[in-house]
């Protein structure tokens, strides 16, 4: 028998989660490194992976990276938000699968500050540029929030607020990923989980004291 049709996927219809997207970006890192996948098509899929909304759009994805015996990403349950009352403001979205912030900065920068809410998922993407991510005074929009980072010969600096711990799974390859946070953690805080890639480029984070310390010990050097 031959020229039969794909089998769809059982789940295409349902909505993809942050951890749905997780597993195929673990796939196609995995595949960069091994020499599956040149740079060029894993920021491809990298792209279509960090925009699709089912699990259908995320399958074909991968289709031609698993290896024989591997299982296909399968759909995660949905975590149960949980209430906080610590000093760092949580709050959590009325619709948690929808949480998720995409940013690029392809030849150029990006910067959030302020009062911003800070997504369960954020995808931050540099490629020649930068991005400033600065949560000291924003709202998370859950006790546990991930930062998907891919800086591609160009950098990506976080600045969490006290109390806010780090936890750094990124993998750095030419290039340099460390993130840190609070050294004073606060159990009723926020936990940031910064994953991704630094190809010929740079990831780092650190607390918000430590940022704007350095900030006033410069002014002071300049005399101000």
């Amino acid at each position: 028998m031959e020229n039969l049709p794909d089998r769809p996927h059982p789940h295409a219809h349902l909505r993809a989660s942050d951890i749905d997207r997780d597993q195929v970006v673990d796939v196609l890192r995995d595949a960069l490194m091994s020499g599956r996948l040149s740079q060029d098509e894993h920021a491809d899929r990298l792209e279509l992976t960090l925009q699709a909304k089912t699990l259908g759009e995320l399958e074909p994805i991968t289709r031609d990276l698993l290896v024989p015996g591997q299982a296909a990403p399968v759909p995660a349950a949905v975590p149960v938000p949980v209430a906080s009352n610590g000093r760092v403001p949580i709050e959590e979205p009325a619709n948690p699968a929808e949480s998720f912030d995409t940013m690029l900065a392809i030849f150029g920068g990006g910067e959030r500050k302020g009062r911003w809410r800070v997504k369960r998922r954020t995808n931050a993407v540099a490629v020649f540029g930068g991005h400033d991510l600065d949560m000291t005074d924003a709202v998370f929009e859950g006790r546990e929030v991930t930062i998907w980072a891919f800086a591609v010969f160009g950098g990506i600096d976080i600045t969490v607020p006290e109390g806010v711990s780090v936890r750094n799974e990124g993998v750095g390859i030419f290039g340099g990923f460390a993130a840190r946070g609070s050294e004073d953690p606060d159990p009723n805080a926020p936990t940031v989980v910064v994953k991704g890639l630094a190809l010929f480029g740079g990831v780092g984070g650190q607390s918000s004291a430590k940022r704007y310390k350095k900030k006033d010990k410069g002014r002071g050097h300049l005399g101000h």
